[in-house]
């Protein structure tokens, strides 16, 4: 009798279910034990990785209790691919579902923006004097390309601050309030930066295509306060301009 590969992986992720029928070792002997090590083991591994790819959400749940939750969401979701890099894309709903809260979810979606930065493609940032060089009467019809690592996560909640102080092993200091967080990769790794949510909808505007002046209008319309400078003060930091295009005036 042979095993089919849903028999074989429903009995891989749930400790509770029998060793399928027909699964033999190499002798041709019940698999048993066998298959029970090697199903703590893959289940460790997806734990495992879990743990070093959401080391901020680990501070902060504690690490006990991370292994554990890591362990159920292994269970719940396997991976749908072998790229691990790709591990865990499930766990920020995973978390709100098991009623952690959106705060503690957004921190892993942070994480997890971190890592696809990191994998993004490489592109060449355009020198930030060119910026300059753009005459007002252009800058309102200016289009800005966009790096493939920039990533934006917008959050109710301090993620930047939080997750910061996670990794530092520190208190939160910072009064909890609105944050966007922007994921820029100037070089080798992903640099993190909290925009204020206005900021946060201006670039997301930028990213979507719309020429400048109407994602100053779109982020003016979230708070009349707004001014772009800051924003693309930390795009043109983070290598996150790749291009820029022109249009005459109407």
């Amino acid at each position: 009798m042979s095993v089919t590969q849903e028999t074989f992986r429903a009995a891989l992720l749930d400790p509770a279910a029998p060793v399928p029928d027909g699964l033999t070792d190499a002798a041709g002997r019940p698999a048993g034990r066998r298959f029970d090590v090697y199903r703590n083991n893959v289940v460790a591994s997806l734990a495992a990785a879990l743990e070093t790819g959401f080391p901020a959400v680990r501070a902060l749940v504690g690490p006990d209790r991370f292994r554990a939750l890591a362990i159920a969401h292994a269970r719940a979701h396997p991976p749908r691919t072998p790229l691990m890099m790709h591990a865990g894309a499930d766990l920020p709903a995973f978390l709100e579902a098991a009623g952690f809260g959106a705060a503690l979810a957004d921190v892993a979606r942070l994480e997890l923006a971190v890592r696809e930065s990191y994998h993004a493609a490489d592109t060449a940032p355009v020198d930030p004097a060119a910026l300059g060089q753009i005459t007002p009467e252009r800058l309102e019809n200016l289009r800005l390309g966009i790096a493939p690592a920039l990533r934006l996560v917008p959050s109710a909640h301090a993620v930047v601050s939080r997750r910061q102080a996670a990794l530092e092993g520190s208190a939160q200091g910072a009064q909890d309030r609105p944050e966007t967080a922007l994921v820029t990769r100037p070089g080798f790794d992903p640099v993190v930066t909290a925009l204020a949510p206005s900021e946060g909808v201006f670039v997301a505007a930028l990213a979507r295509g719309a020429p400048l002046g109407t994602a100053v209008a779109r982020a003016a319309a979230h708070d009349p306060a707004f001014t772009p400078a800051a924003a693309l003060s930390a795009l043109l930091a983070g290598g996150a301009i790749t291009s820029l295009e022109t249009e005459p005036a109407p």
